[in-house]
C-alpha cells in the first residue's frame, strides 16, 4: 500500500467535516437508482473508495443486506462507521488500495463514484481493472463515475485523468479484451457544498 497516499487521503478527512468534503452528497440517489437498477438486493455491492460515503446508509435503509466498502484511508471509514453506529456491524470494511485488492469472493456489483480518475499512471489503471474483473461475477455490473473531459483537472491536491464514456471504454477493452459491454452512459453535474458544478460522465458495463 502506497503509505505516502494513505497519510494524504487521511489528512484530507482529517482537514474537514463530512459535509464539506468537495464530493459530499446528503443522499446518492444517483447511485441508489443505479446500483437498484443493475445489482438488485442480491449478489452483493462492492463500492470502490467509499470513505465517508453515505451510500452504505442508503443501501442499508433499502434492504441491502451484503455490502462492502474498500477505501485506501482508515480515517475515512471510521467517519462512515461511527456515523452508522451499531448498523456499521451490517457493512464489511476493507482498508487497501484498489490497485492491490485481491477480492477473496466475487460480488454482482462494482461501485467507483471517484476512483478511477485519480489513477493517472497506466500500470495502476490496469491494475485496477484486473481488480475489477476478478471482483466481478459473469453478468455482473460496474458502475464507474470520473470526471467529464470538462470536468475538473485536479481533486484534493491530486492530478486527475478526465474522460468521455467512450474513452473509459476503450481504456477498459485495451485491458481487458472483451470482457466488459457497455449498457448505458450518462452525465451527472455535482454541485458541490461551496456551490461549484462538476461535469461526470457514468459509464455502467456488463460482465461477459
Amino acid at each position: 500500500m502506497d503509505s505516502n497516499l494513505r497519510n494524504h487521503w487521511d489528512k484530507v478527512y482529517a482537514a474537514r467535516d463530512e459535509d464539506a468534503l468537495t464530493w459530499f452528497e446528503q443522499v446518492p440517489e444517483q447511485s441508489v437508482a443505479l446500483i437498484a437498477r443493475y445489482g438488485g438486493l442480491a449478489g452483493g455491492v462492492l463500492d470502490i473508495g467509499g470513505g465517508a460515503s453515505r451510500l452504505p446508509d442508503a443501501l442499508l435503509d433499502q434492504g441491502y443486506g451484503d455490502v462492502t466498502v474498500l477505501d485506501l484511508s482508515d480515517a475515512a471509514l471510521k467517519v462512515s462507521r461511527d456515523r452508522l453506529g451499531a448498523r456499521a456491524g451490517q457493512v464489511a470494511w476493507v482498508v487497501g488500495s484498489v490497485t492491490e485488492f485481491v477480492p477473496g469472493r466475487v460480488f454482482g456489483l462494482w461501485h467507483d463514484r471517484a476512483v478511477f480518475h485519480f489513477l493517472v499512471e497506466a500500470e495502476d489503471r490496469l491494475a485496477y481493472l484486473r481488480a475489477m474483473d476478478r471482483a466481478l461475477a459473469v453478468d455482473g455490473h460496474a458502475i464507474i463515475a470520473t470526471f467529464a473531459e470538462d470536468g475538473p483537472e485536479a481533486c484534493s491536491s491530486l492530478p486527475v485523468r478526465r474522460y468521455s464514456s467512450d474513452g473509459l471504454v476503450a481504456e477498459v477493452e485495451a485491458a481487458l479484451p472483451g470482457h466488459f459491454r457497455r449498457v448505458e452512459a450518462a452525465r451527472h453535474v455535482h454541485i458541490t457544498p461551496k456551490g461549484n458544478r462538476q461535469p461526470f460522465q457514468i459509464t455502467v458495463l456488463a460482465k461477459g
